[in-house]
């Protein structure tokens, strides 16, 4: 498409934006119009990943209409919101997780979806399982009936959330109509200090501009820290590009994205590899192109953060202390204060280290990779965990339990007096048995702290893995500098 320079010269080309780039190359019909009144373009869907909360329904509807999923060798569907982390191997407790998981499992094999369900070597939390098979892969569109799909675009992909209505008409269209987002960069340079991580960056980008400062936006991690992250990392931080209220987060792919794709099952192999890795390698943001908005962030300054309220938004740092409602000028923001305050229990003015906890929670699609689990047992190997604190891992997949067990992480947790269970959601959202009681304060490695999210009148304080360990063993809100410890490295999953 021929566009006008401003000059009023013709050009063939303006640079574009990685998120751009994937959208463009995946446009089935375009829509007609501009701005408000533009129609959705339709959009062609690589994968589609499903699990068994938000599909019942989208089946449902193939069904009364007798339609047949249009593309079930790009759906794969996995257990994971439901599902106990104790006891596998028994008749799952709850009868409407048990319905859930059944009717799963009923329309994939009805509608000849590959699915992997508990006990499966690769069943495990939907956004774990697409990159660690090698499905997820750069310039790709991922969609799923979960708004974390963010997460698979550390990979280069365009991957979002969908609801129930737009998961039945992938599954019957392999599309799906959607107006473009606006682009933003999120620009992080400079070096993290040790004990400070992915996690540590995107809940102070989140503080900085607002849960809903990225709205209608697909969000671009770019920057020399962003580079120097693996893809554990990345995938951390575009995880939780939505509780900023984007539609999307992306990093542009380059040599860690291959080496961690190189492979993998689903990986490609021999000349095909070569020609994706040729193609891949063409989708970085180009020097001139123009982004919507850009936030920049100095990871130099960067401390391990930690939240105190009932939004990812509402975080400081974890040698601050909690605010008071008269430290906000906008008088909503004041009001918030006010009620996450009475609901988490917090006086302002308390510094967040004096804060003592009930439980560690450490896994969620945000922070259960074998390079969390890797590096939260270096930091209590051959330590005491705090006497009154319960402390609860569970892997993002069973190839992430069984590697750790290879490695004998398994062990260092138990030592530890930790508990071990299987793969899952679990504490995350307590759709499942793992919940927090009333009034139970939780330093977790998830992504949500919501008002009950982890269990009604739960209170959750969001961590990186670090900070987790380290509360593990301390009893309050710290950092393994608080202890004299530490943080090794641990290698990068490659």
């Amino acid at each position: 498409m021929t566009e006008t320079a401003a000059a009023g010269t013709p050009r063939t080309h303006r640079p574009r934006t990685l998120a751009e780039k994937v959208w463009q190359d995946h446009v089935v019909v375009p829509g007609e119009g501009a701005g408000d009144a533009q129609t959705p373009d339709l959009l062609y869907i690589d994968l589609h990943l499903v699990h068994e909360v938000t599909s019942p329904q989208a089946f449902e509807g193939l069904r009364l209409a007798g339609r047949p999923v249009r593309r079930p060798d790009l759906t794969i569907a996995t257990e994971d919101h439901n599902t106990p982390t104790l006891e596998i191997d028994k008749p799952i407790a709850d009868p409407i997780s048990r319905k859930q998981i059944e009717t799963l499992r009923e329309n994939a094999e009805e509608f000849g979806i590959r699915i992997h369900s508990l006990g499966d070597a690769d069943q495990g939390i939907v956004h774990v399982v697409g990159p660690q098979l090698g499905l997820t892969q750069p310039g790709m569109t991922v969609v799923c009936g979960d708004s974390h799909t963010s997460t698979h675009g550390a990979f280069g992909a365009l991957a979002f959330g969908i609801g129930t209505s737009e998961v039945e008409h992938v599954l019957a269209t392999q599309t799906l109509p959607l107006k473009p987002f606006k682009t933003m960069a999120i620009n992080v340079e400079g070096t993290l200090r040790e004990g400070v991580t992915a996690k540590d960056i995107i809940l102070a980008v989140i503080a900085k501009i607002g849960t809903g400062g990225g709205q209608g936006y697909v969000l671009e991690y770019r920057g020399s820290a962003i580079r120097s992250l693996s893809m554990d990392a990345r995938m951390t931080i575009c995880n939780m590009s939505i509780e900023a209220g984007a539609r999307a987060g992306m990093i542009a792919p380059d040599q860690t994205t291959f080496d961690f794709i190189q492979g993998r099952p689903h990986a490609p192999q021999g000349a095909d590899w070569d020609a994706a890795v040729e193609y891949w390698s063409t989708l970085a943001t180009e020097d001139d192109a123009v982004f919507d908005a850009e936030v920049f962030l100095d990871a130099d300054q960067l401390d391990p953060f930690v939240t105190w309220g009932t939004n990812p938004g509402q975080g400081v740092s974890l040698n601050e202390s909690v605010p008071a409602p008269e430290q906000f000028e906008d008088l909503n923001d004041q009001a918030a204060c006010r009620r996450a305050l009475e609901y988490m229990d917090l006086e302002p003015g308390t510094p967040m280290k004096q804060i003592r906890v009930d439980t560690v929670f450490l896994g969620s699609c945000t922070n259960s990779r074998i390079e969390d689990l890797r590096t939260a047992a270096a930091i209590i190997d051959g330590q005491a965990k705090a006497q009154d604190v319960r402390m609860i891992v569970v892997p993002g997949s069973a190839r992430v339990r069984l590697q750790a067990e290879a490695e004998g992480l398994d062990r260092v947790f138990k030592d530890f007096g930790a508990e071990w269970r299987f793969a899952g959601c679990s504490m995350c959202l307590g759709m499942n048995p793992d919940q927090l009681a009333p009034g139970e304060r939780c330093a977790s490695t998830s992504n949500r702290n919501f008002e009950g999210r982890q269990g009604k009148g739960g209170r959750t304080h969001l961590v990186s893995p670090v900070v987790a360990a380290a509360t593990a063993i301390r009893g309050t809100l710290s950092a393994p500098a608080d202890l004299g410890l530490q943080v090794p490295s641990v290698p990068q999953e490659v």
